[in-house]
């Protein structure tokens, strides 16, 4: 049984593609920080009700803040094992078939928090259905990159594109079939 819930990547990259600087280094984020403006977060984030993300992201997170993501279905993919938080679950299994029993449940649309490493895997399988980048007007130079090679191609349809006064671009695609 499909149901329309769709697997959304929402993420912050620089111009060159960056999501990070070495040493998971975040500050070129700062660049585009504004009083009042989420760059449509509150809005994306009430569509979904379920959070996958890579354990170094979910790491790096809990060390900054309490977890943003805790009153949703929280699944951290990891290699060790550990026990649930509340409604965050450790999940050392096949990532996708976790999407997969994801897609099938009835429910709103699944967040993909990062970081590259569960990007690119889901890349692989062809399992992201829309991109919702944000490109920060900086050229970083060096880091962890968005999107990694060795991947297969695969033709993407523009639904959006936002640009704010900041210089901050919201790119906004969708797989298509």
């Amino acid at each position: 049984m499909e149901t329309n819930r769709k697997l959304i990547l929402y993420i912050a990259m620089s111009l060159d593609g960056y999501i990070a600087k070495p040493n998971d280094d975040l500050s070129f984020l700062s660049l585009v920080e504004k009083e009042g403006e989420d760059y449509g977060y509150a809005e994306f984030i009430s569509s979904v009700d379920t959070v996958i993300m890579g354990r170094k992201t979910y790491d790096w997170v809990t060390q900054q803040v309490d977890f943003p993501h805790a009153d949703k279905d929280a699944y951290i993919v990891t290699k060790t094992s550990r026990p649930a938080i509340g409604k965050t679950v450790f999940y050392n299994g096949d990532l996708k078939e976790l999407v997969k029993q994801l897609k099938a449940k009835e429910g709103r649309n699944i967040f993909c928090d990062g970081g590259a490493e569960i990007v690119n895997e889901l890349l692989k399988d062809d399992l992201i259905d829309e991109f919702m980048i944000s490109v920060i007007p900086v050229l970083v130079g060096n880091g962890t990159k968005l999107f990694k090679d060795g991947r297969p191609e695969q033709t993407l349809k523009l639904i959006h594109v936002k640009t704010f006064e900041t210089g901050l671009s919201q790119l906004h695609f969708a797989r298509t079939r």
